[in-house]
């Protein structure tokens, strides 16, 4: 990271994981070009899940060559009297790798449901005996979890 004054621990990085609303995901495709997306993500531990169609050009992607990058940013906060922002985000590196085992993914779906949609958690069940067979279910590992965060202080204004 070159600027080591906005650098923060792995505990903060974590946090940015959980507080973001999505995460961008980036890849490379089998012809070595970018490509990134935004997704809905939790993490369980040391692992970060995210569901998705079956096929597509992300799937494509994440078979050919699982290595992914990942943004997550929490708040930003554009200051009104500088050309600045004060931000908090984390990147992760890591591997993608489907997940095969069916309990593994109700489990996966019920962290993401309950992330973003614990209202509706009533209706979990049958959601998943609808839609688990047409549902697929990935799992990033952490290699690398780093944060950052650039705090505007009153007397910086």
């Amino acid at each position: 990271m070159r600027r080591k004054d906005r650098e923060k621990d792995e505990a903060f990085a974590l946090q940015m994981v959980d507080k973001c609303k999505f995460a961008t995901v980036a890849m490379v495709t089998p012809e070595g070009k970018p490509y990134c997306v935004p997704l809905s993500i939790v993490r369980v531990g040391n692992l970060i899940y995210f569901h998705s169609a079956m096929k597509g050009e992300k799937i494509d992607n994440l078979k050919a060559n699982p290595q992914i990058c990942m943004a997550c940013v929490g708040d930003v906060e554009p200051q009104k009297d500088k050309f600045t922002t004060a931000f908090e985000s984390a990147v992760v590196k890591g591997k993608a790798e489907q997940v095969t085992d069916s309990q593994e993914k109700i489990e996966a779906l019920r962290a993401i449901c309950l992330r973003y949609t614990p209202e509706n958690m009533a209706q979990f069940d049958q959601a998943i005996a609808h839609s688990l067979n047409v549902t697929d279910v990935w799992r990033i590992s952490m290699d690398e979890v780093t944060g950052k965060a650039k705090v505007v202080h009153k007397e910086d204004k």
